[in-house]
């Protein structure tokens, strides 16, 4: 009886695992048939009508209305701008690239925490993050070539500096709501910001495969919602940092789920940025210190 909530929160965790490491394959399979901005709105349209379904079930609070403003800017930081970013780099960048670039946000996050939060880095931190994003630029020259390599890799890197935004204010104003209605009107918000792609959305989805449309189903279903419900889960029952920790997993099983479903193979360049970029993250989390270190994706 006593093992029980610890098998559960395993299996969480995987499912959160899995869930996330799909989400770049998930991306490139819809982008054969979306546009970009197309591709993020159709995502959280899915999304929203999902965790409508949920709030309507768990009756969430109301949001205040000074609190608005507020909720828009994390939409925009953790919806709009993180996954049209993702978007457009994945054109360029392959699913198990792209997955290991998303997780440099701590990187991110511990920059934000000393020039925006004025908090201290020390040395070691300054170490960590300085071979993070040695790490990155191996993976985004290595991942096409050298003479093939272009801007695509540094939007997947906008991408991880917008999340590292979202999660700082996310963080300091998490007191005013429980965690299940932030990611809702964080969702929603984001989801309302990106209607500016809508025309043209109902063409494409009637020309797109079954097989993409059912992609993106999955995509607007698991990572967008049902991972972040798991997750909320992982975080009340379990050790925080060693919940966290478990997520690096996330790049290496995008790998092994792209070589799958899309044949793609890593060159020695992205496994050699990929252990890299990783261990300077993982390093980041073995030092305390007052930094805002990520865990989330």
């Amino acid at each position: 009886m006593n093992a029980r909530p610890e098998v559960k929160v395993t299996l969480a965790t995987l499912f959160v695992i899995l869930c996330w490491a799909y989400s770049p394959i998930g991306i490139h399979i819809g982008l054969q048939a979306y546009e970009p901005g197309h591709l993020a709105l159709m995502r959280f349209l899915i999304a929203s009508v999902f965790m409508a379904g949920v709030a309507s079930v768990l009756r969430i609070s109301l949001p205040r209305l000074k609190d608005l403003p507020l909720l828009a800017v994390l939409g925009f930081f953790a919806v709009s701008l993180h996954h049209i970013a993702l978007n457009y780099g994945q054109r360029g960048v392959s699913a198990g690239a792209a997955s290991v670039l998303a997780q440099s946000t701590p990187l991110f996050s511990t920059l934000l925490a000393h020039f925006v939060l004025k908090d201290r880095v020390n040395g070691w931190q300054w170490i960590c993050v300085s071979a993070g994003l040695i790490g990155a630029a191996v993976v985004v020259i290595g991942d096409q070539g050298m003479g093939e390599m272009d801007a695509n890799g540094l939007l997947i890197l906008l991408a991880a500096l917008s999340w590292s935004l979202y999660f700082a204010l996310q963080k300091h104003h998490a007191h005013r709501h429980d965690g299940l209605t932030m990611v809702c009107y964080t969702i929603w918000s984001g989801t309302a910001l990106l209607l500016v792609y809508a025309p043209g959305l109902w063409r494409e989805a009637q020309h797109a495969s079954l097989s993409v449309n059912l992609a993106v189903l999955l995509l607007g279903i698991f990572p967008s919602a049902l991972a972040y419900l798991a997750w909320a889960y992982v975080l009340a029952h379990s050790n925080v940092s060693r919940a966290c920790i478990s997520l690096y997993l996330i790049p290496p099983t995008a790998m092994l789920m792209a070589s799958m479903v899309l044949a793609e193979r890593p060159t020695s360049m992205v496994l050699v940025g990929t252990v890299i970029v990783l261990i300077s993250v993982l390093g980041l989390n073995f030092k305390p210190s007052k930094a805002a270190l990520s865990c989330e994706l």
